[in-house]
């Protein structure tokens, strides 16, 4: 993995914007980067603080951190723009500068059956997005790139919550590619009926992500039985502006009106260890993002389910509609 981190665009941003105190984010994979970092901005005079809070997406935009330190400027490493925050914010996007021409050669045996290929790619592979399709093309594929639609902040571009963009395509398309890692690729088969194949570029493998979808989806009709027998029901809301999924309130009155004790719980960031302490209550149901009951599943003793889930429990809606929609 080659990481460019774009120096001259934020040294650039930093000499027009002039901040005196700065809050610096980056995600998990790239904290280890953050020396380097420090000293460059140091450099021109601007005191800098590191986040050492988690960072899975552009919805973590850290505001209140950054109030709290009185900074004047959030320095956002590792993910597009993704909603407004009211609070000065600058987006490093940082490449992955690899060769991908070895990994799209093995992507072609495991869809050589497939004419017509949808194509998406997390935010490091933007800067190749180009090249991937001149590739395709070359051996014989019609390229669909996803839309830029709902918080893509790109053509092609891919988040872990929302996939309006890949379904918006779904019809002209025979499967979905996605480059990148198996975050995105597990969302858009929950999102979408087509085949998804993952170019993993980091593991050097291709993996078609059906049989991993139905285990999920299987994980997921447990959670909804066991969200129709609970008693007493956690709701908890985030305050990130990014994690904002559906109405506290209409859950809080549709639990009541089915004879549940709701009980609603802030978190910064669901843990296993912050649940425990819950031990009294039999489900929860997570407004923050919906990755988050979907994909640690194993984690939690306690059924944790996503809004959507909630009202297929509730009888507002059916597996099977849910379904049609996709469960992201």
């Amino acid at each position: 993995m080659t990481l460019n981190f774009e120096r001259e665009k934020y040294i650039s941003e930093l000499k027009r914007i002039k901040p005196k105190k700065v809050l610096v984010q980056l995600p998990e994979g790239i904290k280890q980067n953050a020396l380097d970092i420090v000293k460059d901005i140091e450099t021109l005079g601007i005191e800098v603080v590191v986040s050492g809070e988690t960072c899975w997406g552009g919805c973590s935009v850290a505001w209140q951190e950054a109030q709290a330190l009185g900074v004047d400027l959030i320095v956002h490493f590792g993910h597009a723009k993704y909603v407004e925050i009211d609070f000065p914010v600058i987006y490093i996007e940082v490449r992955d500068e690899l060769d991908l021409n070895p990994i799209l050669k093995k992507s072609l045996t495991p869809i050589k059956k497939f004419k017509t290929i949808g194509l998406s790619y997390s935010i490091q592979h933007r800067h190749d997005l180009d090249n991937i399709i001149k590739f395709y093309e070359k051996n014989g594929k019609k390229v669909v790139v996803s839309k830029k639609l709902g918080v893509a902040a790109y053509e092609g571009h891919v988040v872990g919550c929302e996939y309006t963009g890949l379904k918006a395509i779904e019809n002209e398309v025979d499967c979905y590619v996605i480059i990148g890692n198996n975050f995105h690729s597990m969302g858009a088969a929950l999102a979408v009926k087509k085949p998804v194949f993952l170019v993993d570029v980091y593991n050097y493998e291709i993996k078609e992500m059906s049989k991993l979808r139905d285990k999920i989806m299987r994980q997921r009709i447990i959670s909804i039985e066991k969200l129709k027998d609970a008693k007493t029901v956690g709701v908890i809301v985030e305050i990130k502006p990014g994690q904002k999924f559906g109405s506290a309130k209409f859950i809080m009155d549709k639990l009541r009106s089915h004879g549940k004790n709701p009980i609603l719980i802030t978190m910064n960031e669901m843990t296993p260890d912050k649940i425990m302490n819950f031990y009294y209550v039999d489900a929860f149901i997570e407004l923050a993002c919906p990755r988050i009951a979907v994909d640690d599943f194993a984690k939690y003793e306690k059924p944790i389910l996503t809004l959507r889930e909630a009202k297929v429990a509730l009888g507002e809606t059916t597996w099977e509609e849910l379904l049609k929609k996709g469960v992201l």
